[in-house]
């Protein structure tokens, strides 16, 4: 989807794009609008008629004149059924369109965008852009469009009667419409603001609903309902000028309409003083110039709040449709399993303008091979998961996974090959089922059933409905170490040859952490283990352990070796023993 970048900024381009997908659709209630606007306007002049032919007292030509009325009158009913009908099917259509495309267009997305941006304003975006889309679209066929072509037919049919009142009506039409979408676009600024602020009121609120738990625990609640008061204040103040301004287009529209409708009957009404109009003629000239006025303003009306809902969709595309930090190579190929060797080669990376994390950084994994990455926070551990899973792209140099480069492989394979058990687990508001199965969504109930057991997940068979249980918002009813498990029985699940472990113990108790470890044992044999370690302990019996400080490699061998030599390991696997010690003297 990285065409959609092209429309940021751009509602109505990006409008046609998804009217175009429902072409057909689209010109049938097109031309059964025309059709519907051009018998509500001839019906007036069916009126014209049915008076005209009552003066005559020719009782034949009456009801002759009365079926024509009454057909216009049926058919300018049915055909607006009609487009509307088909309107349900399309346009709804369309907004479910173009929320597709903005959803895998926002998860496309790198971390550090969605690091810089609430979810909950970002969602709130795709929701307004749906919603101004198919409010555009409504007002555009229901509110805009009749009016514009009702007022060059009733102009046209004026002209039967009154070439110099024709000419007039159309330059006084003409001048209500440009100085209603002159004044409509003065207003944007003012609309834009308030979509701005908007959205920032439901990112506010998703923001704490999220971490309800954090703000119940440090008794936040007063001083969140104070700033979320704060911050519905602005957006109502915001919300406050746009409509005023709006208001203020309709009071002058509405003086105006005044004047010139008495005008125009005034007008009318001399003709037909000098014998140059029947009464029928009075009766059409009345009507349709009412009718043109009447236009006018419904289609200022439509204007403004088009303009209104147009400036929350431009200033919510400008937000979504970003480019893409991350793509894959032009001539990104499928990543070629050989065994899972990994290398770092004079690799240079920051985040953003932020401090140089690594410089001229060198490391190799082999195939099969465990290790341990320990130093103090800040040193660089998670940088390395972050850029291996390539979260980010690196400044200079390059990452090897089986020799293959991986920002000239496909995305898609590279993650597919990487199994991996965070710290901070991650979970759906969906089944333990679901959430296991994430790993791979193709395996079976009885291969997620097997990862299950294989993890130690034998808490589920005590919950409400087993397998079934929804788990809640981000795991919420289960408890860190369930959840640690269900994040262990996702990596049993998906198989992959490369396995990064965050600490996989860290959030369970001490009879739960063995037998995680005797399943750990059995899913690293054969695969190559890369494991950030904050208990040291974890990494007693892996093959290497990298020290990392501040971006930089200090230490690098078997886990006994380094223990046997002066540094940094020794001196944090000592602190860890006299911690340990101490809290079981207490």
């Amino acid at each position: 989807m990285a065409d959609l970048v092209d429309y940021a900024g751009r509602p109505l381009p990006f409008i046609l794009r998804y009217v175009r997908r429902r072409s057909i659709a689209h010109a049938v209630i097109l031309i059964a609008v025309l059709a519907a606007v051009a018998c509500s306007v001839g019906t007036q002049y069916g009126v014209k008629f049915l008076v005209d032919t009552l003066s005559h007292g020719v009782t034949a030509a009456v009801w002759t004149a009365f079926i024509v009325l009454g057909s216009l009158i049926a058919a300018d009913n049915l055909l607006w059924r009609v487009a509307s009908w088909i309107a349900n099917y399309a346009f709804v259509g369309v907004t479910g369109d173009l929320r597709r495309d903005l959803f895998r267009h926002l998860t496309g997305h790198s971390p550090s965008y969605f690091a810089a941006r609430m979810p909950g304003t970002l969602t709130s975006r795709i929701t307004a852009t749906s919603n101004a889309v198919f409010i555009g679209e409504n007002m555009f066929i229901w509110n805009v469009l009749p009016p514009c072509v009702a007022t060059i037919a009733a102009i046209a049919l004026v002209y039967t009667v009154n070439w110099t009142m024709a000419a007039g009506l159309m330059v006084v039409a003409g001048i209500m419409v440009a100085a209603m979408f002159h004044l409509a676009a003065g207003g944007r600024p003012l609309h834009h603001d308030f979509a701005d602020k908007a959205a920032v009121v439901d990112g506010e609120m998703t923001d704490v609903i999220g971490n309800m738990p954090l703000v119940r625990a440090f008794g936040g609640f007063l001083r969140e309902h104070l700033r979320f008061d704060a911050t519905v204040e602005r957006e109502m103040e915001a919300r406050r000028r746009s409509l005023f301004y709006l208001e203020k287009i309709r009071i002058f529209h509405g003086a105006v309409t005044i004047v010139l409708a008495l005008g125009l009957l005034a007008w009318a009404i001399m003709l037909w003083e000098e014998n140059e109009a029947t009464t029928g003629d009075v009766v059409l000239i009345c009507t349709l110039g009412l009718s043109v006025l009447h236009a006018t303003r419904d289609l200022a009306v439509a204007l403004v709040d088009i303009t209104q809902h147009f400036a929350r969709l431009s200033e919510a595309l400008a937000t979504l449709l970003v480019e893409h930090e991350l793509r894959d190579h032009p001539e990104a190929a499928p990543l070629i399993r050989r065994g899972a060797s990994v290398k770092f080669e004079h690799v240079y990376f920051r985040y953003g303008a932020g401090q140089q994390i690594f410089e001229d950084f060198n490391l190799g994994f082999s195939p099969g091979e465990r290790v341990g990455l320990v130093g103090h926070s800040g040193g660089g551990k998670s940088t390395v998961f972050a850029l291996l899973q390539r979260f980010y792209d690196v400044q200079d140099g390059r990452i090897l996974i089986d020799g293959q480069d991986i920002a000239r492989v496909t995305q898609e394979s590279l993650r597919e090959s990487i199994g991996i058990v965070p710290q901070d687990i991650s979970l759906f508001h969906r089944s333990v089922m679901d959430n296991i199965r994430y790993g791979r969504p193709d395996a079976t109930d009885d291969e997620v059933l097997d990862a299950a057991f294989a993890a130690r997940c034998d808490f589920i068979e005590n919950l409400p409905e087993g397998m079934r249980t929804l788990v809640g918002d981000r795991g919420v009813r289960l408890s860190g170490g369930q959840r640690q498990r269900i994040a262990i029985a996702r990596a049993f699940l998906k198989n992959a040859p490369l396995l990064l472990l965050d600490e996989a113990t860290s959030s369970l108790d001490s009879e739960s952490e063995e037998l995680i470890r005797e399943a750990l044992g059995r899913l690293m044999y054969g695969r190559t283990v890369i494991a950030i370690a904050h208990r040291l302990s974890t990494v007693r019996n892996f093959d290497r352990v990298v020290v990392l400080q501040l971006g930089t490699i200090i230490q690098d061998g078997p886990p006994d070796q380094l223990m046997r030599r002066d540094g940094l390991y020794r001196h944090l696997v000592q602190r860890e023993m006299d911690r340990l010690a101490s809290q079981a003297a207490a």
